[in-house]
């Protein structure tokens, strides 16, 4: 019978769940399965990242953007430690990533082997599913069950530990076979009990002014049409959360735009606040969508649709609640509706409410974008960007000075995934790394990462990897000199006791050009949309380095800088 070795088998599985690409970092432990991947005709592409937290990063935005299941790889010991906080930001936003380590021989453990550690009890806290392969054997089923349980259902992070001396012992060849459908999300997908759904419409049709709060779920799940035939017939305006964006073309006369303390303003907080019944749709209500479980007010009717059994009830008591896919529960609430509501409401005055709001918040938003003040405002930023990114573009911005203004200011002219921020866990350091997976899903879109100067600093190194990659991104850096967001709470709620959050100035456009990008550093609030054009329109990866007006001094849209 024809046998494989372990770490032939591993490729090959990758390869029969339609993987195209892999993330990663070249280690000890790894080299018999990259010795592997160095052989076999396999069609998959290997991009070899500076960091394996950056390769993390990778998958989890290529598969937000593409659909597909994010992997990414790294060696025992440190790699495996690295890797970690991005397999729990894509597992807390219930992205599909399955993260491999290779790991020290099984029959090195417990003798202080170089760089041994229990992966599995580590990726345990931040994983949906997490196993080590102790037996070339049950290689192939544990690995058909990762992509399995990465992708169906709510969808999440997995890791797989891939010991040293199982990558070289035989695998049953006849063994090694998958089902292509778990490489991409979602699969399996959860339809929510008849009567669950039932109660929702009942509870949905007793509503005078219900109003659509939508987190990251809808897109996930692919739901964006089914959220605007609701919108529309109940003549509800649409709300989101960061995540959420996407759910319904932003320009849409009932989208009103992101809500919450990031990114919302008091306009879309006030309209949040005016429904009789909210019907949240794959949204966890968290603190940042409900500034701290306040907006919507304790109280407030909910119907609440989520594939998560664990997330309605755990902030709001709903009406009622319907577990399962967001697209599939629309799709049967639907036909519900329509039955008693033969006809679409009129929405005429709702979307003068909507009309209103959007204007009110971008008047307050152009009048700060025309300044012509120095340092330059943020929101001069997303105004140029505005008229000149294509609108098949996608934005990754980390979670610091670029989230609430972009969020709240850059409107997405197409329902999707176009605009991605780390909400989970925020940590800095994500868009470097992140646009490049991006780039790889969406390879004839303009892909834009924008980021602090702070975040800078945690991946620059990943511009080795944009010019060995021949990436055409445009990486944008507000340079304010500090840690923004804790120093704008220290400044609203200590006192303005600023300590140990201001670095020196760096010049990152020199630093870029040193990596090879083309750069260009910017002061003069006149000379910013030239930049910028030209940064877009170049060929290869690009830099603009604006110094920027701090977040304590600025007038952000953020309701509440600290909890």
């Amino acid at each position: 019978m024809n046998q494989l070795t372990g770490a032939e088998a591993t490729v090959r599985l990758l390869q029969h769940h339609g993987v195209e690409v892999i993330f990663g970092l070249c280690g000890d432990t790894s080299l018999p399965w990259y010795d592997a991947l160095y052989r076999l005709d396999h069609g998959m592409r290997h991009v070899l990242t500076r960091d394996e937290r950056s390769a993390g990063y990778m998958a989890d935005v290529y598969a937000r953007v593409s659909g597909k299941i994010g992997v990414c790889e790294g060696p025992s010991g440190g790699g495996a430690t690295y890797i970690l906080p991005a397999v729990a930001e894509a597992n807390e936003s219930s992205v599909p990533l399955l993260a491999i380590t290779s790991d020290i021989g099984v029959g090195a453990r417990g003798r202080y082997a170089l760089t041994e550690l229990d992966q599995e009890a580590l990726f345990r806290p931040v994983t949906k599913w997490n196993a080590v392969i102790d037996s070339a054997g049950r290689l192939p089923s544990l690995i058909r069950r990762a992509f399995k349980e990465a992708t169906g259902g709510r969808g999440g992070a997995v890791h797989l530990g891939l010991p040293f001396d199982v990558q070289k012992a035989p695998v049953e060849a006849d063994t090694v076979w998958a089902d292509s459908r778990f490489g991409q999300f979602p699969t399996e997908r959860s339809g929510a009990d008849q009567q669950a759904v039932e109660a929702a419409a009942e509870a949905i049709l007793a509503a005078s002014r219900p109003i659509i709060l939508c987190g990251g779920g809808p897109v996930l799940s692919g739901a964006e049409a089914e959220v605007q035939a609701l919108a529309e017939l109940l003549a509800a305006p649409v709300v989101t959360s960061v995540s959420g964006k996407g759910s319904l073309a932003e320009t849409h006369p009932l989208a009103a735009g992101v809500v919450g303390s990031n990114g919302g303003c008091v306009e879309t907080r006030e309209l949040l606040d005016s429904a009789d019944l909210v019907v949240m749709i794959g949204c966890r209500a968290g603190s940042v969508t409900t500034e701290r479980w306040r907006h919507p007010a304790p109280g407030t009717k909910i119907v609440h649709i989520d594939a998560d059994p664990a997330v309605p009830g755990a902030n709001y008591r709903p009406e009622a609640a319907a577990i399962g896919d967001a697209q599939r529960v629309l799709q049967a609430l639907l036909p519900l509706l329509r039955e008693a509501l033969p006809t679409s409401r009129d929405s005429s005055q709702v979307q003068a409410q909507v009309a209103e709001v959007r204007a009110t918040k971008f008047a307050r938003f152009q009048e700060l974008a025309n300044s012509s003040q120095r340092p330059i405002r943020p929101e001069a930023v997303v105004h140029h960007l505005r008229e000149l990114l294509p609108k098949d573009s996608v934005v990754v911005a980390d979670p610091g000075t670029p989230c609430p203004y972009f969020s709240a200011y850059l409107e997405q002219e197409e329902p999707g995934r176009r605009f991605i921020s780390n909400r989970a866990h925020g940590a800095l350091g994500y868009s470097l790394s992140g646009v490049v997976g991006a780039w790889f899903a969406r390879p004839q879109a303009k892909c834009v990462a924008v980021m602090g100067d702070g975040s800078f600093g945690f991946t620059a190194g990943e511009m080795e990897t944009l010019v060995r990659l021949g990436a055409p991104v445009t990486l944008i850096v507000f340079s304010n000199a500090s840690f923004g967001w804790i120093k704008a709470g220290q400044h609203a709620g200590f006192g303005e006791r600023y300590y140990s959050v201001d670095f020196d100035r760096t010049d990152h456009a020199r630093v870029a050009e040193a990596f090879g990008l083309k750069a260009w550093r910017v002061e003069d609030p006149a000379e910013l949309r030239g930049a910028l054009a030209a940064a877009l329109e170049q060929g290869g990866p690009t830099l603009v380095d604006v110094v920027s007006q701090p977040l304590h001094e600025a007038a952000a849209p953020v309701t509440e800088w600290i909890a």
